[in-house]
């Protein structure tokens, strides 16, 4: 790290500072969306914890997806509440910020395998029953999230590496809710313009690796459907698919259009925007979806509640 580094006293993030009117809304919307990720996720991982009819693969991997969104809005959501409540913009440390940006990117890389995982989990299931016990074994479960992790460990400690050794000006300002990885990279003095090819070329490469590998997995699976004689088996397995498939077009769609797109058609307030949306809107969204359109996590909800509410 540079001397010019180690100096430095913090970094500034704008946050919605510069838009008072919303702060005081957003807040109480941040705010509720985040006690409802917390319940809505602690739930699916209590649930698939608990129920031994969801003690299967599907389930395995949408625990830990859970446990990925506890852990990504919780990096994210209490800083920003604490900045929304402030009508002036917020200071955090240098260290601080490389944090955040750390835990950011471990979460969102093992999300976007995660969601890969899954993706092979339900092709295995439909285009290769014969199969499927052996692919998806508790050992190739385990070494999927295991992968998972680990690739968002490494990713994370090559973008760290690379952002935070260059010299920045002594009094940046990250015009950001987040220290997210082009807005600070976007202010380092020199240097930047290899590290962000290096950075961006990454994060494009997971990205679009992933989501290539999910496309591939339901080509084949719209494929077997396609197949399928009895239009029942065909509405049947598209069920246990769509859930997923809403996920995944959510995360992969907000988060493509927010490192993808060219820097000169983006703005400050769209990019936090879209921001908020993946990092406080998703997290939200997904235990409601696999709950609502799940028949399978919306019986064991109801039998679980059932048990506790007519139990001695």
């Amino acid at each position: 790290m540079t001397k010019e580094n180690q100096t430095l006293p913090e970094f500034i993030l704008l946050g919605f500072s510069d838009l008072r009117a919303l702060q005081g809304p957003l807040f109480w919307v941040v705010l509720l969306f985040y006690l409802v990720t917390l319940l809505g996720n602690s739930m699916i991982i209590l649930l698939t914890q608990a129920s031994p009819s969801l003690h299967l693969p599907m389930y395995f991997f949408l625990r830990h997806l859970s446990v990925v969104e506890l852990l990504y809005t919780t990096d994210i959501v209490p800083r920003t509440l604490a900045d929304l409540a402030s009508p002036h913009p917020q200071a955090i440390s240098f260290q601080g910020c490389a944090a955040q940006m750390y835990i950011f990117i471990v979460l969102g890389i093992s999300e976007c395998c995660l969601l890969t995982a899954m993706a092979y989990d339900r092709y295995a299931a439909i285009c290769r029953p014969l199969h499927y016990s052996i692919l998806m074994s508790r050992r190739a479960c385990v070494a999927m999230v295991s992968i998972s992790w680990l690739m968002g460990i490494i990713t994370a400690t090559t973008h760290s590496s690379l952002i935070f050794t260059l010299p920045f000006p002594r009094h940046p300002i990250i015009p950001h809710f987040l220290c997210d990885i082009l807005p600070v990279l976007r202010l380092a003095s020199a240097g930047k313009h290899r590290s962000e090819i290096s950075v961006m070329t990454a994060t494009v490469v997971f990205i679009m690796v992933p989501f290539s590998l999910i496309v591939t997995s339901y080509v084949r699976i719209l494929g077997t459907i396609l197949a399928m004689a009895s239009p029942q088996s065909r509405r049947k397995v598209f069920s246990t698919c769509s859930s997923h498939l809403l996920v995944v077009c959510l995360f992969f769609g907000t988060t493509s259009i927010t490192y993808i797109q060219p820097q000169a058609g983006s703005s400050a307030t769209t990019n936090r925007i879209l921001s908020l949306f993946y990092t406080v809107v998703t997290p939200m969204l997904n235990p409601i979806i696999y709950t609502l359109r799940n028949k399978e996590v919306a019986g064991a909800l109801r039998h679980m509640v059932k048990r506790q509410v007519f139990s001695p």
